[in-house]
């Protein structure tokens, strides 16, 4: 059930100043979403009231009030993705209906770009064949 790994969470984080959105990442990282009803069971925990980490689910895109139905590909759209090429691979990862696309903006691999993220695994120097290849990858 997932109110005993949100217990666990918020066990690991009890005292932590400024918790909320370490615990949100934790659970969505741990659920793959942050279920409506794990969030008064953090207000109270936090001593917040529901509407403010409601509003902090809501707000923030990286979180997910509900499981994806798809396999979710982070593309990087930072300034030095798209100064390696981001701009002409994004259609390929836009009009494959197979995943769910977010855009972040950074992985770190600036260097190494253009770079995207599935569940932990970065891809970095992608190009129009590697983005093909990892598209029917996870898909």
């Amino acid at each position: 059930m997932h109110l005993d790994d949100i217990s666990t969470i918020l066990a690991r984080h009890a005292g932590r100043p400024g918790a909320l959105l370490p615990i949100l990442h934790d659970v969505q990282h741990a659920l793959g979403y942050v279920p409506a009803d794990a969030i008064p069971v953090i207000a109270e925990a936090l001593n917040l009231s529901r509407a403010e980490v409601h509003g902090t689910v809501s707000f923030y895109h990286d979180f997910r009030s509900a499981p994806a139905t798809r396999p979710v590909v982070k593309l990087c759209r930072a300034e030095a993705c798209q100064a390696r090429g981001v701009d002409a691979l994004a259609p390929l990862f836009e009009q494959d209906e197979r995943i769910t696309l977010e855009a972040v903006y950074c992985l770190g691999l600036c260097a190494i770009g253009p770079a995207a993220m599935i569940g932990t695994r970065v891809v970095a120097r992608l190009d129009e064949a590697s983005a093909a290849r990892l598209l029917d990858e996870v898909a």
